[in-house]
């Protein structure tokens, strides 16, 4: 048995069809179906199922996949820490956040790392939490900047900051005016643009709302924060995001809320027990002094 087998038989499993399977791993048709019967000789016992119109794992080919998946991923991770190269002049650093992230961290801190580890390979997406737990869990990223509230057993949550959401209008807005801190009611008689319901800010938002029995004015709805700043910014409605976007935007204001929004602890993250590259150290080091330096602690 070989680990070419194994990369074989788990596109087999994903594909649920050989020819999809071979088309991914640019072999032909038949050199698949001899590698699989290879294997399967080798162990033993029959690991696909070919008789219906999709290809699926036998009982002994699940439980031998699953196996074969986490020992796929240790090899991987194997493989990096092998090039990984202590004095980082070069290696591969992958990251995920939720979007809120980079809208006032990312920069700064990818900035300063770039130019600190100019060899260092970046890859960066920006994901929800359940996908972020998955993406660790199945080694697809190295670390991920996220909100505490995790639910895998799987992952270590190192804590960064605690993050303050306020509400955001323009300077040309009414509340922009006020010398006091406005209350829940004028928030529920002003027209609001909110991010979507994806989102888990807006569901921070939303369970707020519920708490105090406000029934909001939504009258803007947008999927990404840049918008949400920008119409905000221009025009007369509020919104609510993380305080310290407004730091770096002298077009918009923050105004005090009483009673104010919860606050969301933020986490550096990571899976349980992997192998963490110097990069992933690195950043981590550099990470902690970023927010240390813009004052988010």
């Amino acid at each position: 048995m070989q680990l070419r087998h194994i990369r074989y038989l788990l596109a087999v499993a994903e594909h649920s069809n050989f020819t999809r399977a071979a088309e991914a791993l640019h072999v032909s048709q038949p050199a698949l179906s001899q590698q699989i019967r290879q294997l399967e000789e080798s162990l033993g016992v029959q690991l696909l199922d070919r008789t219906g119109r999709t290809v699926r794992p036998t009982d002994a080919g699940t439980a031998y996949i699953g196996h074969a998946r986490r020992a796929l991923r240790e090899l991987q991770a194997g493989e990096r820490a092998i090039h990984d190269v202590r004095d980082l002049s070069r290696g591969v650093l992958r990251l995920a956040m939720t979007p809120t992230f980079t809208a006032y961290l990312v920069g700064p801190v990818i900035e300063r790392f770039h130019t600190r580890y100019p060899g260092i390979k970046l890859g960066i997406r920006e994901m929800a939490l359940d996908a972020i737990e998955s993406a660790l869990a199945q080694d697809e990223v190295d670390l991920a900047i996220a909100f505490s509230a995790v639910r895998s057993a799987e992952l270590d949550c190192r804590s960064l900051f605690v993050e303050k959401l306020s509400v955001v209008v323009g300077a040309g807005h009414p509340f922009a005016l006020r010398p006091r801190a406005i209350g829940a009611a004028d928030l529920a008689s002003t027209p609001l643009a909110l991010l979507t319901a994806d989102f888990a800010t807006r569901a921070h938002v939303d369970a707020y709302f519920q708490t105090h029995g406000i029934a909001p004015r939504i009258a803007i709805e947008a999927n990404t924060i840049s918008g949400i700043v920008e119409i905000v910014r221009r025009g007369k409605v509020a919104t609510i995001l993380p305080d310290a976007i407004v730091r770096d935007n002298s077009a918009l204001r923050s105004v005090a809320l009483t009673p104010a929004f919860p606050h969301r602890s933020v986490a550096l993250l990571s899976r349980k027990g992997a192998y963490q590259s110097a990069a992933a150290s690195a950043f981590a080091e550099l990470l902690a002094s970023t927010i240390d330096d813009a004052s988010l602690v």
